[in-house]
């Protein structure tokens, strides 16, 4: 996933997480599968510990951490090959701290313009006259 000789996990152009910080756990994968899935240990657990990472900026460990934690836990077991079940992890992995580290652009108040307000009022008129309509008549119409 890495570039040439780089055996860091790419998160982000700026952020790579070198693969020694990343704890790897293997069990038996849940499920059926037969003697395959019993005795093989293709499910992967993959723990990062972002308070002790060297490859985020304090601001980008702060952001990490509210969002997701101290600790980030992913899960892969779709596979049954354990290799690929890693690289499901690692993605996941990526693909939440990326997540994580996006700053969302603030919102900013619009008014509705004077077209959108006349259209939304000139359809609730329209709507109030078919119901109107419905009524059955008084004694004076």
């Amino acid at each position: 996933m890495g570039t040439e000789g780089d055996d860091r996990l790419v998160v982000t152009d700026a952020v790579r997480i070198p693969r020694y910080e990343l704890v790897t756990a293997f069990s038996a994968s849940g499920g059926p599968g037969g003697q395959h899935a019993n005795k093989a240990a293709t499910r992967v657990e993959l723990t990062f510990d972002v308070t002790m990472s060297s490859a985020f900026t304090e601001a980008q460990r702060e952001r990490v951490i509210s969002k997701l934690g101290e600790t980030v836990r992913v899960v892969a077991d779709d596979e049954r090959s354990q290799l690929r079940n890693r690289s499901l992890a690692e993605e996941r992995l990526a693909a939440k701290l990326r997540g994580s580290l996006q700053v969302q652009r603030r919102r900013r108040a619009t008014k509705p313009t004077r077209g959108s307000q006349r259209r939304r009022l000139q359809a609730k008129s329209e709507r109030s006259e078919v119901k109107r309509q419905r009524k059955r008549p008084g004694p004076e119409e």
